[in-house]
């Protein structure tokens, strides 16, 4: 390990490849995780029945988002090692038949949004309250899915074809847009009417809006690698389907059936003892869990695009060496994340209005993941980073499938109806999966299974 850690940083050349790519993704996942806290807090001088409502709703988002996240990855799968190759035609393919999949798959979930928002919140709880506020707040912003569809596919490509900086200042734009109208529309500022949960649902479909169109300006406006005429995103051949269904297609229902599983912890949670107190705490809790992960989300983004590249050149060597370095890079920032957390774990929950039973609730989450962060942050540089970069996208399917539905629900269950255990106990007992996980994906690593061209199969 110790020699690792020195290699790690004495290759300039790979921390200055590697940098040059998490930073920029942290940042836009950092501008994003800061606005979903500023949102929080501003619904939360509404109530912790509005901060459950419109956390429970957002449930729906994190389902589709795990959806695209999985499109996405799975297309910068293929699209970093093509680029590795100089392969512009068939990374607009990846491109086409990605949107293709991914309007397809949002337009599912704005039909539910639209046509029944009680109903699809009465999946995550049985408080009537609750379901009427969010049902409002849903059947808004679900028009905003396929912008958001279109937006994050096309700034992964970017992202795996060398451009990071130009969508962060977009997302910058963005979450101003956001803020500003989530202020205006929330409480009726300078003229507009008081709109309460439906104005933050607006102020994020407006957001949406603008940002979709900045990213096809970027894409067209620089005449970018992505700058395809319609015809040049279809036309595939069966090779490459085969290669795209293998690749891909595991990432993206890997990333939707986790998303389920985790939201089946969402409709424990809502009916715990004291329901809207447990999800007011999660979604509390959830929203500084995201701000931890940015760094780390950014380093696995960017272990996909850089083992992708160097694969894709044909360096099998020099992608397992990078690999132990990635790996060495991750258990670093989470060990220091570690120790900040534990020193500020009673500080965050003040900042919002909420009883000191959520606060503490909070509280004791926090050290409950804190614990955890270390496996739970390898797990992820391994699936996301490591093994999708190397097109073994069939294992990190296998490995979160189960660790959820086999593990993580089972206990949710167990400990949330059952035993009535308090909310950070229930955390505890989900977030085992996370250890086991933990020593299968280790020795998958160590196999060298997980390094595989792709080029090599298709062409």
């Amino acid at each position: 390990m110790i020699r690792t850690v020195k290699a790690t940083f004495e290759d300039k050349r790979f921390l200055a490849k590697t940098a040059a790519i998490a930073l920029p993704v942290a940042f836009q996942s950092l501008l994003n995780t800061v606005v979903n806290m500023i949102d929080t807090m501003m619904i939360g001088t509404l109530g912790e029945v509005s901060i459950a409502a419109v956390g429970l709703a957002n449930k729906v988002f994190f389902v589709f988002g795990l959806l695209i996240f999985g499109i996405a990855s799975g297309a910068s799968v293929l699209s970093a090692q093509f680029w590795g190759n100089h392969d512009i035609k068939n990374i607009r393919r990846v491109q086409g038949l990605s949107l293709l999949i991914g309007l397809g798959g949002s337009l599912i979930f704005v039909i539910s949004g639209l046509i029944c928002p009680e109903f699809v919140m009465r999946i995550f709880t049985d408080s009537q309250e609750t379901i009427r506020i969010g049902a409002i707040y849903l059947a808004i912003v679900c028009v905003s899915y396929p912008l958001t569809a279109v937006t994050n596919i096309y700034t992964s490509l970017l992202r795996s074809t060398g451009i990071v900086g130009a969508p962060v200042v977009i997302s910058l734009i963005t979450i101003l847009i956001n803020v500003c109208f989530n202020y205006l529309l929330i409480f009726g500022k300078f003229g507009f009417s008081a709109m309460g949960v439906a104005g933050a649902a607006i102020a994020t479909l407006i957001a949406r809006i603008v940002e979709c169109i900045l990213i096809m300006a970027l894409v067209y406006g620089k005449k970018t690698a992505l700058a395809a005429k319609f015809s040049e995103l279809f036309g595939y051949s069966r090779r490459f389907l085969k290669e795209y269904c293998r690749s891909s297609l595991p990432v993206v229902f890997n990333e939707f059936t986790w998303g389920l599983g985790v939201t089946m912890y969402s409709l424990v949670y809502g009916r715990m003892i004291d329901s809207d107190s447990v999800v007011a705490a999660m979604t509390i809790f959830e929203t500084f869990q995201n701000l931890m992960q940015v760094m780390v989300m950014g380093l696995a983004s960017a272990a996909a695009v850089v083992i992708g590249n160097t694969l894709g050149a044909g360096d099998k060597e020099r992608a397992w060496d990078e690999g132990k370095k990635l790996i060495c890079l991750q258990i670093l920032v989470s060990l220091v994340f570690t120790v900040f957390i534990l020193l500020t774990r009673s500080y965050y929950a003040v900042f919002y209005s909420v009883s000191d039973m959520v606060a503490n609730a909070v509280t004791n989450l926090m050290v409950i993941y804190a614990l955890y962060l270390t496996s739970k942050n390898v797990n992820l540089m391994y699936i996301v980073g490591l093994f999708r970069g190397g097109g073994d996208t069939r294992v990190g399917l296998v490995l979160d499938i189960c660790g959820v539905w086999v593990i993580g629900v089972p206990m949710a269950v167990i400990g949330g109806l059952v035993l009535k255990l308090p909310i950070w106990w229930v955390y505890a007992m989900v977030s085992i999966e996370e250890l086991v996980k933990n020593v299968v994906c280790t020795w998958r690593f160590k196999s060298k299974k997980w390094i595989n061209n792709l080029n090599e199969r298709i062409s």
